[in-house]
């Protein structure tokens, strides 16, 4: 069981252990980690998410108990690191907003979506775009007007930020794709195929990249407490309400575990970085959590059954 979970596991952190290491010894640039965090954000990513989206079988009825079950942990270790990081650490709200984000944002275009491939293959597709559909306009547009409430909150600024951002430009043109009724096929069928393939790997190494360029600056109590409530409450409480609560197939559920015990995603940081404030609390969680997502992640696996033949 144990050598099976690692045969899952290890190409994909070793991925990021390579971008880490070529970065450590000067192999890659931070302007080049740069570059090929533009590729996957922009271009390899959304491709994937575009043929997904174009490709598979959705269900008929929307899974209310599938998303409700995801984002009510998200809620509430969000709303838990923001007062742990006002109340308990004295922090600005700029930084308890970067504090809650970080907790609630999972890493899934670098981290997520490759490991979720590699563990469930194509039968955990349509849950994880199910996911990936509202995961970023909940948690980015949560994050924008708590930010901007801070000086004035700004619709039009965030509505368009959403619109053009590349996930849901791909997820749009997805599902336009798929109603038009046209085959992928062809030349514009190869085309997507490379893409989409080359995202995963380049994805993997740009997190190492990432990983050596993310300093810990911030308090390490709170950076503790934000990693403690991203890799292990939130999946806790997502397992509780997949499996003893709502009824969903055992690989939705598995889907949606892992996908909350993801590491803290990058667009804390981005946004804490746009904003100027949270810089340090987010980086820091995004460290020490993709660092400890390794072993957290084979916790997780193991309590799903993964590679027992029960998903």
């Amino acid at each position: 069981m144990i050598g099976e979970l690692f045969s899952i596991v290890l190409p994909v952190f070793g991925l990021i252990g390579i971008g880490f290491l070529a970065a450590s010894l000067g192999l890659l640039s931070r302007k080049a980690g740069e570059g090929l965090s533009d590729f996957v954000s922009a271009i390899g990513i959304p491709t994937l998410i575009f043929r997904t989206m174009a490709t598979a079988s959705l269900p008929e009825a929307q899974p209310w108990g599938y998303w409700i079950a995801y984002f009510s942990g998200l809620a509430i270790v969000w709303v838990s690191a923001m007062t742990l990081a006002r109340r308990g650490f004295g922090t600005s709200q700029g930084q308890s907003v970067a504090a809650g984000y970080a907790a609630a944002q999972s890493n899934t275009a670098l981290v997520g979506i490759p490991l979720i491939y590699r563990v469930f293959g194509d039968a955990g597709a349509v849950p994880l775009f199910l996911l990936l559909a509202i995961h970023l306009p909940i948690t980015l547009t949560t994050a924008t007007i708590l930010y901007e409430g801070m000086a004035g909150f700004s619709p039009r600024r965030m509505l368009r930020r959403l619109l053009l951002h590349p996930i849901i430009v791909g997820l749009a043109l997805g599902l336009a794709f798929r109603f038009s009724g046209l085959p992928l096929a062809g030349p514009a069928k190869a085309i997507v195929d490379q893409l989409a393939g080359a995202s995963i790997p380049c994805a993997l190494i740009a997190m190492g990249l990432a990983l050596h360029r993310y300093g810990l600056q911030a308090d390490k109590r709170l950076t503790a407490a934000i990693c403690t409530l991203k890799l292990l409450v939130h999946p806790a409480i997502v397992y509780i309400l997949a499996f003893k609560v709502f009824t969903m197939p055992p690989v939705w559920g598995g889907v949606a575990v892992i996908f909350a015990a993801m590491p803290c995603g990058i667009n804390a940081w981005l946004v804490a970085d746009h904003y100027g404030e949270g810089v340090a609390e987010a980086s820091s969680a995004i460290a020490v959590s993709t660092s400890l997502c390794v072993l957290t992640v084979l916790f997780w696996l193991w309590l799903l059954g993964v590679g027992a033949g029960q998903m």
